[in-house]
């Protein structure tokens, strides 16, 4: 049985990516990317060389993007790197999509923290708008994926779409995340809490409160 996770090279793939090159205003940015790194360190541009190079191929797909083997082998070429080199830059980071995902790509965090505080629920939501993991619904429109830790524990439930968080979340909220995602609106990123602004205790500060009143007290003098 062919291994699911396994990256693709095909014909077809090369059909359509074996041209891939930069578009001018993606060029112009490669040059600055380059540009702040000595001569001869071209390798720091690995990284963001394969977000841009990614990005691009989402603009083209209309799709969040991923990077076949043909537009490895162009960052490769662009930085004079061993292609194995940039091959394995894009196989550590879970940032890289090393195959086609939809226009929304939902990561779920299901680590211990999120798990504690409701992730079920949020998979359940996913699950209602017709999501498997590891799939791409047959719209174009979701692929689902579970992650670890993205590091918002203190704003647990949270899923990353594209590059947008959205935390505190439950099934409900999900659910018109998902929604408004679908209907082409913008929902509020970060946390989903009323009144809450980012990580700040619920329900406002739990320590040092007296230190910060006597500091008031102490101002007020002056």
């Amino acid at each position: 049985m062919a291994d699911a996770n396994a990256i693709e090279d095909t014909p077809e793939i090369r059909a359509r990516w074996g041209n891939f090159a930069w578009s001018a205003e993606n060029a112009a940015k490669a040059a600055t990317i380059r540009a702040r790194y000595p001569a001869g360190r071209q390798m720091s541009c690995t990284i963001p060389y394969l977000d841009l190079a990614q990005r691009q191929v989402g603009a083209e797909t209309n799709t969040q993007g991923w990077l076949p083997i043909p537009v490895i082998e162009f960052v490769a070429r662009e930085l004079d790197m061993a292609v194995i080199r940039v091959l394995e830059v894009a196989t550590f980071y879970t940032m890289f999509n090393l195959h086609p995902v939809g226009k929304y790509h939902v990561q779920v965090c299901g680590t211990t923290p999120c798990w504690l505080r409701g992730s079920d629920d949020v998979f359940a939501a996913c699950k209602n708008r017709g999501m498997t993991k590891g799939k791409t619904t047959p719209d174009g429109l979701f692929t689902l994926t579970e992650v670890e830790c993205m590091g918002n524990c203190a704003s647990a439930p949270m899923v990353q779409i594209n590059d947008d968080n959205y935390e505190d979340l439950d099934y409900d909220r999900t659910v018109a995340i998902l929604d408004a995602l679908a209907n082409g609106q913008t929902p509020r990123a970060g946390t989903q809490e009323p009144g809450r602004h980012t990580v700040e205790p619920l329900g406002g500060p739990t320590t040092l409160k007296e230190m910060v009143s006597a500091n008031h007290d102490y101002r007020s003098e002056w």
